[in-house]
């Protein structure tokens, strides 16, 4: 899908869904409406997300940082009981192994704890009508037979006690934005203010940096000024 420029996508509009208050980042300076991750300025091969801020410049991998956003809302939405669903405009049919078939008819309610409403739709297929609500714009088929395969490997049982991380870790990464997605600035920006507002999202799900600071003081030591 071709976004225009100021087009709001159902990417942006996931981003200001209301999250939990934190303070991951040092505090913004309100009095020169200063933000800890700055202004978006472009984007980097599909990749990264350029920003200033007051200490210089921001590099922000955003597949990165969007996992980290999305696991954060899916752990909260579980610990308050369950996720809640996203009705699908169109259901999703696909071809589904029989074992797949049988985790769906026993596992029923599990799934739908974490927001998922799939159902058999014969023998061998499966249909899925609504996906949890922060990720009802991933790929249905993929996402449903992630979690299937999860399931059915560590038990319903423990899928949602010790491998439940793991878990909502799949969830997040099919539903965080891909490289080479091309985003707006106004999305960019969506993007840096979550970060600010999501625990731990200097970290991605898998441990790596979320972004980097480049400050003024070294870019101008990487071109020599003031020498």
């Amino acid at each position: 899908m071709t976004l225009s420029a100021g087009e709001p996508s159902a990417f942006y509009e996931t981003l200001f869904r209301p999250s939990a208050p934190a303070t991951p980042l040092p505090a913004a300076n309100d009095a020169e409406g200063e933000m800890p991750l700055g202004f978006a300025l472009a984007q980097l091969s599909g990749i990264y997300v350029l920003a200033q801020n007051s200490h210089g410049l921001v590099i922000v991998d955003m597949h990165a940082a969007h996992e980290r956003i999305m696991y954060e809302k899916l752990k909260d939405a579980l610990d308050a009981r369950e996720i809640p669903m996203q009705p699908l405009l169109v259901p999703v049919t696909f071809s589904a192994d029989p074992l797949d078939v049988a985790t769906v008819e026993e596992h029923g309610a599990i799934l739908r704890t974490i927001g998922f409403d799939i159902a058999a739709a014969s023998p061998k297929s499966l249909i899925v009508r609504a996906l949890p609500a922060p990720l009802a714009d991933a790929d249905g088929r993929e996402l449903a037979s992630s979690v299937l395969r999860e399931v059915r490997e560590y038990g319903a049982s423990r899928v949602l006690t010790e491998k439940r991380n793991e878990l909502l870790g799949t969830m997040a990464c099919h539903a965080a934005v891909r490289a080479n997605r091309k985003l707006t600035v106004p999305e960019m920006n969506a993007l840096l203010r979550e970060m600010e507002a999501t625990e731990r999202s200097g970290q991605c799900n898998h441990g790596r940096p979320t972004w980097h600071q480049i400050s003024v003081a070294e870019l101008d030591k990487l071109f020599m000024r003031g020498r």
